[in-house]
C-alpha cells in the first residue's frame, strides 16, 4: 500500500549539495528527504528523468521509509566500497583517492564527453600507479563507447588487468557482440539493468559476466534482490550519488547479497557536504550498515529554496500517481 500523499508532502526537505568536482555533468546534487514510520527515506532520481522511471525511486523511498530493511544473511554490519575516480585529470587523481581510505577498489570513470582515450588510459595507468599491483581496478564508461571504440579501448586498458569494464557500450546487443569477441575483460551491465524496459535481455543474450544493480532505480531493496536472482549473474551493489540517507538504502541491498566484489557504495565522499555529521563514508575500506538520521541544522544549510522545493514536491505528487495507476 501506498502511504498517503499529503502526510509525506508535509514534511519533505529539499537539499541541494555541492559536490567536490563536477561528477556525471553535475555539481550540485538534489535530494528529496523525510522521515516515514520505519525512518528517514530518500526520493533523488536524477533530474533529466521522466516521471515513469523516477516512479521507481519513489517506489523505494516509500519501502525504505516504510518498512525494515531485510537481515543480512552474513551478519554484515560493515560493507566493503570501491574509491570512485570521476573524469578527472591524471593531476586529481591523487587527490580524489584520497578521500576514499582503505579501498582495496577503485572504479574509475571513462568515455566522458570531450576527452579521449589518452586522457582514460593516463587516469587509470595513475590509479593503478598510486594503488599498486594488488589493487582491484574498474572502468565505468556509462555507455559512451561505440562498439569500435570498446573494441579499442579495451586493447589497450588489457595491461592494467582489469576486474570488469562496466557499460561500455550503450545497447544489449552491443554488449552482447563485445562479449562475445572475448578480449579478456569481463563486461558489467549497469543502465542496460536499471534503465532497461527488460533488465532480463542481459541474461537472455549473455551481454555480461556482472551486473550492477542500485536499490533506488530498481525500486526498493526487495525488488533489486528478486531481479539478481532472476538474472542469476554475480551482482555489485552500487549508489546513484545519493546523500548518506539514500546509500543507507544501497548498503542493506548489498549486506544481504554474496559480497563477490566490493561495492560502489562510497560516494559520500563526492559529497562536499551532505545531511549529517556522521555520513556512511568510506572507513578502512567500508561503510557501515545503519540507517542515517539527518540533522536538522545540516537540513537548513544545505535548504535548496522555496523553487527548487516546489519543483520536487510536484515530482514526488506525479511519480505517486504514476504508482497510484500501476497497483
Amino acid at each position: 500500500m501506498l502511504p498517503d500523499l499529503a502526510d509525506v508532502l508535509s514534511d519533505v526537505h529539499v537539499v541541494a549539495l555541492p559536490l567536490v568536482t563536477r561528477f556525471r555533468g553535475i555539481t550540485v546534487r538534489e535530494a528529496a528527504l523525510w522521515e516515514g514510520p520505519a525512518g528517514w527515506t530518500e526520493f533523488s532520481p536524477f533530474t533529466e528523468y521522466g516521471d515513469n522511471e523516477a516512479a521507481n525511486w519513489l517506489a523505494a523511498a516509500y519501502d525504505f521509509g516504510g518498512n525494515e530493511p531485510p537481515a543480512s544473511h552474513r551478519d554484515a554490519h560493515r560493507v566493503r566500497v570501491n574509491a570512485t575516480i570521476p573524469a578527472v585529470s591524471r593531476e586529481r587523481v591523487a587527490e580524489i583517492l584520497a578521500t576514499f581510505p582503505g579501498c582495496r577498489t577503485a572504479k574509475i570513470k571513462v568515455a566522458e564527453p570531450g576527452q579521449t582515450l589518452a586522457d582514460d588510459l593516463a587516469r587509470v595507468a595513475r590509479v593503478r600507479e598510486l594503488m599498486g599491483p594488488d589493487a582491484r581496478l574498474r572502468v565505468d564508461a556509462n555507455g559512451g563507447w561505440s562498439l569500435g571504440e570498446a573494441c579499442a579501448a579495451v586493447k589497450q586498458l588489457r595491461e592494467f588487468s582489469l576486474e570488469y569494464m562496466e557499460q561500455p557500450c550503450a545497447s544489449v546487443d552491443e554488449l552482447s557482440e563485445l562479449r562475445a569477441l572475448d578480449l579478456g575483460i569481463s563486461i558489467a551491465a549497469d543502465e542496460s539493468i536499471r534503465r532497461a524496459s527488460d533488465p532480463l535481455l542481459v541474461r537472455d543474450r549473455n551481454a555480461a559476466d556482472v551486473i550492477v544493480v542500485k536499490a533506488a532505480p530498481l525500486g526498493g531493496i526487495s525488488r533489486a534482490i528478486d531481479l539478481v536472482e532472476q538474472v542469476g549473474l554475480p551482482a555489485v551493489v552500487s549508489s546513484a550519488l545519493e546523500t548518506s540517507v539514500g546509500l543507507a538504502m544501497g548498503a542493506y541491498l548489498a549486506a544481504v547479497l554474496p559480497d563477490t566484489f566490493d561495492s560502489g557504495l562510497g560516494t559520500a565522499s563526492l559529497l562536499a557536504a551532505d545531511v549529517t555529521h556522521e555520513p556512511l563514508s568510506a572507513r578502512n575500506g567500508s561503510i557501515e550498515v545503519r540507517r542515517v538520521v539527518p540533522d536538522y541544522d545540516l537540513l537548513t544549510a544545505h535548504d535548496a529554496g522555496a523553487e527548487r522545493t516546489a519543483w520536487w514536491l510536484e515530482r514526488i505528487a506525479r511519480c505517486h500517481r504514476v504508482l497510484e495507476a500501476s497497483v
